[in-house]
């Protein structure tokens, strides 16, 4: 497969966020029936796949209020932290428009697909989304922020650091407010022992971000995506 048409594959996955048409194998019941078939699901490729998620983005008991952290939880259908809907999708350079990326963000990534992601539980939208409290650096934790104020919300599906793997569906996402671009900061989850990546913290199996390893051809599980319902 040539890597246009694998570009073109992932962006099909993830038509979803968006609130369009899906492609793909989707797993039933993945989300509280309020939420249905608004939610998604974004998984790990290092711990699921999109017939079995497994482990699945959620809000840290499930409290809706700035600075609160997203973790991997599994998947479940009465827990409403698990409760995600898309937001916004377009090109990376739509929100470039918008002012909500950088000039050098949409330099590099501006063909690219980007999303925001919103907390809904039990369907209803609560206005906060997954990103960053501040520009991405090394290690920083996911925690809801205000929907549509900042590329620290906006993750971009970096088809183009994987694409052996985008084919499948699995994909870096990068922070729309990165500032390497040699090895851009996306989210990672990497569980141990400790239950939170190596990172002993209050919040366990918090999802981070870190500078993307071995792109273009061998990013790690750690740092590769899916989306389904």
């Amino acid at each position: 497969m040539s890597v246009k048409n694998k570009v073109l594959a992932a962006a099909a996955m993830v038509t979803m966020v968006g609130g369009l048409s899906t492609v793909g194998t989707l797993s039933a019941n993945a989300a509280t029936p309020e939420c249905g078939d608004s939610c998604i699901k974004i998984y790990s490729a290092k711990f699921g796949t999109s017939e079995q998620p497994n482990l699945v983005e959620t809000v840290y008991r499930g409290v809706a209020r700035v600075g609160q952290p997203t973790a991997m939880h599994p998947v479940s259908t009465s827990n409403p932290a698990g409760d995600i809907v898309g937001h916004r999708k377009g090109l990376v350079s739509d929100f470039y428009k918008d002012g909500l990326v950088s000039a050098e963000v949409n330099k590099h990534y501006g063909n690219l697909t980007a999303v925001e992601v919103e907390y809904a539980p039990h369907g209803k939208r609560s206005g906060l989304c997954a990103g960053l409290a501040h520009t991405a650096y090394q290690n920083e934790g996911l925690t809801l922020q205000k929907c549509g104020k900042s590329g620290r919300t906006v993750w971009i599906i970096d088809t183009a650091d994987s694409p052996s793997t985008a084919s499948q569906g699995h994909f870096p996402l990068v922070s729309g407010s990165t500032t390497d671009f040699a090895h851009p900061y996306a989210m990672t989850f990497t569980h141990s022992a400790d239950g939170n990546g190596g990172h002993r913290t209050a919040v366990p199996m918090q999802i981070r971000v870190a500078r993307l390893m071995g792109n273009p051809s061998h990013v790690p599980a750690g740092q590769l995506w899916g989306v389904t319902k």
